[in-house]
């Protein structure tokens, strides 16, 4: 599941030896994703710092379809009542659509931010993976132009290696990650630390995919993705991750059991219906 790191667990140094990291185009091209349309309620899970919670509720909306042939398209969005205490409610409503070509050659991608309905900030761009570097190519919030190294890696692409990565029995996955998100301009450094494989007959999950035929004979694995600030790292910052993820990954793609760690506060997401959308084979 992708979620776009939106402002907000360095691992020992023994185990970063074990840290896979390979080329932008190398793995995860044969992973086979799930159509689908699922919801999750947001809840606290746990505050801590100095911008304490007193209650959060929300949802996520996630609707994925496509193929290699065609390419990946998503429609995300998250809403969020933050309630900091003293009478102190915000909302903020992050609205993000992304294409996605099926070979991860080319990225558009368009993002708005609410916060109490009024307009915080959009991003509108495209990105193109060429032989030496990734052309990217921003309208908004200003007409600009980048150039990114090869290697980052988009972000259904990201997902597709870290499921071949799980595959191989590998615990560790590092790449950078580039999916048009905050302004636009930021490129993520990326760990993924999976856990063992969960066999389909092994604590079958209690929510909606709970009763799921398509689920049956499908094997899933624990999953943490910290994501970190590379411009931060490359002037010799503190690389602390900015923001973390934890879920249940299928192989097919399909996401369940969150935790979104922003630093202060940490939100739990628990899938309440998925609608599996048919499978348009490749012509």
């Amino acid at each position: 599941m992708r979620l776009a790191p939106i402002g907000v667990l360095l691992l020992a140094a023994s185990l970063m030896a074990a840290v896979v990291s390979t080329p932008a185009m190398a793995q995860g091209g044969a992973i086979a994703l799930a159509s689908h349309r699922a919801v999750y309620e947001l809840k606290l899970s746990s505050t801590r710092g100095k911008r304490a919670m007193e209650s959060v509720r929300g949802r996520i909306l996630y609707d994925f379809s496509g193929n290699t042939c065609e390419g990946y398209a998503l429609q995300f969005r998250q809403v969020s009542e933050l309630n900091g205490g003293e009478g102190k409610v915000v909302t903020s409503d992050l609205r993000a659509t992304s294409w996605e070509e099926g070979e991860a050659k080319r990225l558009r991608f368009h993002s708005e931010n609410f916060f109490d309905q009024r307009l915080r900030d959009t991003v509108d761009g495209e990105a193109e993976r060429r032989n030496s570097e990734v052309a990217v190519r921003l309208t908004k919030p200003a007409d600009k132009k980048l150039d990114l190294k090869a290697e980052v890696a988009f972000p259904t692409e990201h997902v597709r290696r870290i499921i071949a990565a799980a595959k191989d029995g590998k615990t560790l996955y590092q790449v950078a990650v580039y999916d048009g998100s905050d302004t636009g301009e930021k490129v993520y450094d990326t760990l993924a630390v999976i856990g063992k494989p969960i066999a389909p007959s092994q604590h079958k999950p209690a929510d909606a995919l709970a009763g799921q035929a398509a689920f049956d004979g499908l094997t899933r694995w624990p999953v943490t993705i910290s994501y970190f600030d590379r411009a931060a790292g490359e002037k010799g910052g503190e690389q602390t991750p900015i923001y973390a993820i934890t879920f249940e990954l299928y192989e097919n793609g399909v996401s369940r059991a969150l935790l979104l760690d922003y630093g202060d506060f940490v939100l739990s997401g628990e899938m309440t219906s998925i609608e599996m959308k048919n499978a348009r084979p490749c012509p």
